[in-house]
């Protein structure tokens, strides 16, 4: 199954027959007081540096935050996603969770967004589902619902269909659902990479879906993060992660090794022009 993204004229394609797709997660004021001193005073430059930087590092996609306390997202998302779409050609995934601040930025965007995200709650699915038909809007359907995260697989998994189904009904393709399997932090619970990715498995087989997930969190509180979360990554891809939300200056390596040891990476093209291009 395809779900196809574009920027201005640029379009992406991602398959869940591969290459896995990365989304960008480096615009995000979370532990960067720099951006949100910046974005306080409507200044993008330090904005520009990150998209720029995770371009040549090999994003295709690049997720825009602007959440931070007492920020009036409604006025700052549109204006971070026009100051981006002015300089470069590059899909976006609108990532807030105030419907108002999505439909502002949707208005602006252009071509054809990802928006992050819509979750199994009824509340959430009323706010976000109509937004995204309208504006043709691609959707990340994260499993938890009015019930909270659950720790079993199966009952991810319906959550997952519950999207889907009502994703459809709104007039939403089926493609346009990208499925988050939720990655908790494994310092607090050993069996939680083993649950995502028996979720990852279930929702690949059954759904035929996209999946993403915000790569990093496996990791939180850890030693050693970058190791665990690359080979919490490829085991991941291995059952079906397609778009995986990541700083890819981390992640891009074992990205590409993944795909060329499972065969989606013809004489190592891909591989060897990233690591060439990195030189």
């Amino acid at each position: 199954m395809q779900t196809i993204l574009r920027g201005n004229t640029k379009e992406v394609t991602i398959d869940t027959n591969g290459p896995v797709i990365i989304i960008g997660e480096c615009i995000n004021p979370t532990r960067r007081k720099k951006l949100v001193c910046d974005l306080q005073e409507g200044i993008f430059g330090y904005v520009l540096e990150l998209a720029e930087s995770q371009i040549n590092a090999g994003a295709d996609i690049l997720d825009v935050n602007v959440g931070f306390p007492g920020v009036d997202d409604v006025t700052l998302l549109p204006q971070t996603v026009l100051a981006i779409r002015n300089k470069f050609d590059i899909p976006l995934c609108l990532d807030s969770p105030n419907p108002r601040a999505i439909e502002a930025a949707l208005r602006v965007a252009g071509g054809k967004c990802l928006i992050n995200s819509v979750n199994g709650e009824e509340k959430s699915l009323n706010a976000i589902l109509y937004i995204a038909k309208e504006y043709n809007a691609a959707i990340i359907g994260l499993t938890m619902d009015d019930d909270g995260i659950s720790h079993d697989p199966e009952k991810r998994l319906a959550i997952a269909e519950k999207i889907l189904e009502r994703s459809v009904k709104a007039g939403i393709k089926e493609e346009d659902v990208i499925i988050d399997p939720l990655a908790m932090a494994v310092s607090a619970d050993s069996k939680a990479c083993l649950v995502t990715l028996e979720t990852i498995r279930l929702v690949h087989q059954k759904l035929g879906l996209n999946i993403t997930m915000g790569a990093s969190n496996i990791s939180f509180g850890l030693p050693g993060r970058e190791a665990i979360n690359s080979s919490f990554m490829s085991l991941a891809i291995l059952n079906g992660l397609t778009c995986p939300i990541a700083n890819p200056e981390k992640i891009t390596d074992v990205v590409r090794a993944t795909d060329l040891v499972l065969g989606r990476d013809d004489f190592a093209v891909r591989f060897v022009e990233y690591f060439q291009n990195r030189v």
